[in-house]
C-alpha cells in the first residue's frame, strides 16, 4: 500500500485534510541537481536509462516531498517507438526530419510492439518504484493524439502549428488513419506503463488550444476519451489540455478521474464548467513562482480556498520553467502542506 495516498484519494474525490500537491516537469530543468545529470548526457540517453530517468524522478521528492512524482520521460518517445526520427537539438527543441504529410510517408508510421521497442521506460518504472519504496504514488504521462501528430506532421515547435492544421483540414482521411494509430499506441503504452508499476496516468494535450471548439473535438478529443476508455478500469486518468477551458464541459462528462486546467480560466469558471463533481488539478501560472515566496504562498492560499480542498490537486497550469528558484519552488510545495482550513 501507498503511504501517502492523499493523490489517489483526491483522484477518488474523496474527503481530504488539505489537497494533495505535484508540478508538471518537476522532474528537470530548474533543479541544480538536474543539471549537472544534463551536463553529462543528452536528452534521449537521459530518458533511456533507467538509472538516470528513476534518479531525476525522485530528485524533486527528496528535496521538496511532493505528494506524487511523475516518470522523467517525454511524450516524443511515442512517435520514436512508431519508426518517426526524433532529435533534441540544443536551444532549438524537438526536432523531426521527415515530417509526415502524405499517405507514402504515413505508410512507414508503425504501431510498434511498445514493451520492446519502449521497455527502457518500463524499467525506468520498476527502479523508480523501488526508489519510491511506496512512500507516494507516481505518475505515467504520454502526449495526446493531437499534440502528438503536431510534431510530426510540422516536424518541429511551432507557435501554431500551421502545417498540423493545414494536413488535418486538406487530407482529413489521412490525418484521422495517423491520429489513430498514435491513439493505439498510446493505449497500449500506457497500458504496459501501469502494468509496469504507475499508480496514474496524465494525458497532455499541450497544443489543444491551438483548435477551435468544433475542430477540437473531431481532432483531438474524440481520440483522447478513446484513450480514457481504454484505460479507466487499469489506473485513474487525468486529462490536461492546456487553453482547452471551451471542452471542459464536454470532458466532465468522460471517465477521467481528473481534469486539469491552466491559469487561463478562474477556479470558478473551471467548477461551474465542469459541474463541480470533477477533480480538478491546477493552474497555478508558472511564470507566477518568480514573485517573492511570500506573495507565492498566499496566492496558492487564495487558490486552493477558491477551488475548494476537495477534489482538488493543487498544481501549476503548465510546466515549471527552467529559471525559477528553487526556494520559490519550495513555497509553493510548502503552502500547499502547510495549508489549514479557515
Amino acid at each position: 500500500m501507498i503511504k501517502n495516498d492523499l493523490f489517489l484519494r483526491a483522484l477518488k474525490g474523496e474527503t481530504v485534510d488539505r489537497p494533495p500537491v505535484w508540478m508538471m516537469r518537476q522532474a528537470g530543468r530548474y533543479l541544480p541537481e538536474f543539471m549537472e545529470i544534463r551536463e553529462k548526457y543528452d536528452f534521449f540517453t537521459r530518458c533511456r536509462t533507467p538509472e538516470l530517468a528513476s534518479e531525476i524522478t525522485v530528485q524533486p521528492i527528496r528535496r521538496y516531498g511532493m505528494d506524487a512524482a511523475i516518470l522523467f520521460s517525454d511524450i516524443l518517445v511515442v512517435p520514436q517507438a512508431m519508426n518517426v526520427e526524433v532529435e533534441m537539438k540544443p536551444n532549438f527543441g524537438p526536432y523531426l526530419p521527415n515530417p509526415i504529410r502524405d499517405k507514402k510517408s504515413l505508410d512507414k508510421v508503425i504501431n510498434p510492439d511498445v514493451n520492446e521497442e519502449l521497455g527502457y521506460v518500463m524499467d525506468a518504472i520498476k527502479v523508480t518504484k523501488e526508489k519510491l519504496n511506496n512512500d507516494i504514488p507516481l505518475i505515467g504521462f504520454a502526449g495526446s493524439p493531437w499534440t502528438i501528430l503536431c510534431y510530426m506532421v510540422q516536424g518541429q515547435g511551432s507557435k501554431n502549428f500551421d502545417k498540423a492544421k493545414e494536413f488535418c483540414f486538406t487530407q482529413p482521411v489521412l490525418a484521422h488513419q495517423l491520429l489513430m494509430k498514435i491513439t493505439d499506441t498510446t493505449i497500449a503504452y500506457l497500458k504496459a506503463k501501469v502494468k509496469a508499476g504507475v499508480n496514474a496516468v496524465q494525458i497532455f494535450d499541450s497544443w489543444g488550444g491551438m483548435l477551435s471548439p468544433t475542430d477540437y473535438q473531431e481532432f483531438s478529443w474524440q481520440y483522447i476519451n478513446r484513450i480514457i476508455e481504454a484505460l479507466k478500469d487499469d489506473a485513474p486518468v487525468i486529462a490536461f489540455g492546456k487553453g482547452c477551458w471551451f471542452a471542459l464541459q464536454e470532458m466532465a462528462k468522460s471517465n477521467a478521474s481528473a481534469l486539469g486546467v491552466d491559469w487561463t480560466c478562474s477556479p470558478r469558471n473551471a467548477r461551474y464548467l465542469t459541474g463541480g463533481n470533477v477533480t480538478l488539478q491546477g493552474n497555478f501560472d508558472p511564470s507566477r513562482l518568480l514573485s517573492p515566496p511570500t506573495e507565492i504562498k498566499k496566492m496558492v492560499i487564495e487558490m486552493i480556498n477558491n477551488f475548494g480542498k476537495d477534489k482538488y490537486i493543487v498544481n501549476l497550469g503548465h510546466g515549471i520553467l527552467p529559471n525559477i528558484p528553487v526556494e520559490n519552488a519550495k513555497a509553493f510545495i510548502d503552502a500547499v502542506k502547510e495549508y489549514k482550513v479557515e
